[in-house]
């Protein structure tokens, strides 16, 4: 959907509070069409934000695996790889 969302769970240490939001700040963005909402829309896309941000945080908390967890820095050098392959 949107490549700058990035996968949270299984990781360690786990997601934080900022990378939550700030996935959920993409996705409303994402379906909102717009990076910036207008001064009439801003209190309903900052609690779409928050709301999403809640109910993300729930999902990572209660999601259980058996895979071991993964490595940021291995992840993000797959990322670029993938980045300069396109380009």
């Amino acid at each position: 959907m949107c490549r700058n969302i990035r996968t949270l769970h299984n990781f360690e240490p786990h997601a934080t509070s900022d990378e939550v939001h700030a996935a959920a700040l993409q996705y409303v963005r994402k379906i909102a069409g717009t990076t910036k909402p207008s001064h009439a829309n801003a209190e309903a896309f900052e609690a779409a934000v928050d709301e999403i941000a809640h109910t993300t945080q729930h999902l990572l908390d209660a999601l259980v695996t058996t895979a071991p967890p993964k490595n940021r820095e291995v992840e993000a050098e797959k990322r670029r790889a993938r980045f300069e392959a396109r380009a």
